[in-house]
């Protein structure tokens, strides 16, 4: 899959994920939507999400516009993201500060192959086209 010319604002995850990265999206036959456009092709793991729930009960659009930011669950997926080298509290103070536009922006070209313009997934930093391995420049 190529990076896209312009990234749709709904795969920013209310959590800070960028979905566009995500292995699920980048190596999949048929890719997840994003977090916020339904379940279609998405993992249990990602349909049954207790920070998306959260956030719609509160009726926000992404968690950095919670008082409670970062709460513990936030606190928790962030832990776990650690081994990928991302911060989806930086990528949502991000937003908050820049805008989500220029946060899209940066994470193109952040995670665009050189080599053949890719996308490189987060969580295993190989390209899905040409599967260079990004393993150490990210």
């Amino acid at each position: 899959m190529k990076m896209y010319e312009v990234l749709d604002e709904i795969m920013f995850a209310p959590c800070g994920m960028n979905c566009i990265v995500c292995y699920r999206h980048c190596f999949s036959k048929r890719p997840c939507d994003g977090c916020l456009k339904g379940d279609r092709y998405k993992p249990n793991h990602c349909r049954i999400c207790k920070i998306k729930d959260c956030v719609k009960e509160k009726e926000y659009s992404y968690c950095y516009e919670c008082g409670d930011f970062p709460c513990k669950l936030i606190k928790n997926l962030e832990r776990s993201y650690k081994k990928y080298k991302v911060s989806l509290i930086e990528n949502s103070l991000n937003v908050r500060e820049k805008g989500i536009e220029v946060f899209i922006l940066e994470q193109r070209e952040k995670y665009k192959c050189s080599e053949c313009g890719g996308i490189i997934s987060v969580h295993d930093r190989i390209c899905s086209e040409c599967k260079k391995d990004y393993d150490v420049i990210l």
